[in-house]
């Protein structure tokens, strides 16, 4: 079993823990919201087609592999939950199902680069952190949210149907192009967290989960203005709101908004004698995101949202805005993950007892 190979590996930062709803990108899911050890991606919402992207529908050919990894990383023992059978799959290919699944293959070549690396460098740090208790024994990875999602083949084509060709052209440079990069922070691979759409900016992980982590700070992401995922309304009756949150509404109205956070989302309310964080109000009514704000009419409780899912890392929209203004993987991967570095996974896993035991 790969988690014995990693005994003795410690990090230097925490470990947050994962409850068992996260994040929003594309897929709509909220199991990755929780904790920043998982991440967060989405699936094409828009349909985009060849003409628009400019690729054609060659599929990219695998080149030479120019890095050497330990046996026991080159391949991903990955749990399908449909089938509950373990799949085992080629560490790059893996790392393409979950692109392909994370983010739209419609999104700008340096976007994808940089969610590639995202995938990659959750997968590197998930091996090295060891046994995760709520795993299969034998397996390193689930394919939903509570890791990181993951389609085969297969399952892509029946997805994509005529369009898979030009769409798994281009999944395939972005991984290819990338293959064995992954992101560190003081030599360690990082939470490499992201999310769909902010509210114009990123979320410091502190504001949002137990931990402060030097690397997940604050930043502008103004791209994210133009998403269609960027503003929502959800309606709710006053009774569903109470017995949701277990308060009581006074007469006519919702409750206080007492405090927002470095990015702008809502940090603390007050609905009569309870105190609430913003992510408290996010999880318990389903919302989009922690930047809210509501009002009553009536009987029914109208509360407005801006961006979608967490705020904490990457944005997807945000990195794909990045790429159509001229920067490549490497200025997004460094615009929101500060003071990280871009190095080879082999170099890391070399200094490991997993790639000593190797």
């Amino acid at each position: 079993m790969k988690g014995f190979l990693m005994v003795g590996v410690i990090f230097a930062f925490a470990i947050l823990i994962v409850p068992a709803l996260l994040v929003t990108g594309f897929s709509g899911g909220n199991a990755l919201d929780s904790a920043p050890v998982s991440v967060r991606g989405s699936q094409a919402t828009v349909e985009t087609t060849k003409e628009q992207t400019g690729t054609n529908d060659k599929k990219e050919t695998k080149p030479a592999t120019t890095y050497e990894l330990p046996t026991e990383a080159q391949t991903v023992s990955v749990f399908r939950s449909t089938t509950e059978m373990i799949e085992e799959v080629p560490l790059e290919e893996y790392i393409i199902g979950v692109v392909a699944s994370e983010m739209p293959a419609s999104y700008e070549m340096e976007a994808l680069k940089a969610q590639a690396l995202t995938a990659r460098t959750y997968y590197i740090r998930q091996i090295l952190d060891g046994a995760d208790l709520e795993l299969p024994e034998g397996a390193d990875v689930t394919d939903t949210v509570m890791h990181q999602v993951f389609k085969n083949e297969a399952e892509l084509k029946e997805n994509w149907g005529s369009d898979y060709d030009w769409m798994m052209s281009r999944i395939q440079k972005a991984v290819y192009d990338t293959e064995g990069q992954i992101i560190t922070y003081e030599e360690e691979p990082i939470t490499a967290t992201f999310f769909s759409t902010s509210n114009g900016y990123t979320e410091n992980s502190e504001e949002y989960w137990p931990n402060e982590i030097p690397y997940l700070r604050s930043v502008e992401s103004p791209w994210d203005l133009e998403s269609p995922r960027y503003k929502d309304v959800r309606e709710i009756s006053a009774g569903e709101f109470q017995e949701l949150l277990q308060v009581n509404l006074p007469d006519g109205e919702v409750g206080e908004i007492v405090s927002r956070t470095t990015g702008g989302r809502v940090a603390e309310v007050k609905i009569g004698d309870k105190t609430f964080t913003g992510r408290d109000i996010r999880d318990k009514l389903e919302l989009d995101s922690s930047d809210f704000d509501w009002s009553r009419n009536g009987d029914t409780v109208v509360i407005e949202t801006r961006g979608w899912g967490h705020g904490v890392g990457m944005s997807q929209f945000g990195a794909d805005g990045m790429a159509k203004a001229g920067n490549d993987y490497r200025d997004i991967i460094h615009y929101y993950y500060q003071g990280v570095s871009i190095v080879e996974a082999a170099t890391v896993l070399a200094q490991t007892d997993f790639g000593k035991n190797s």
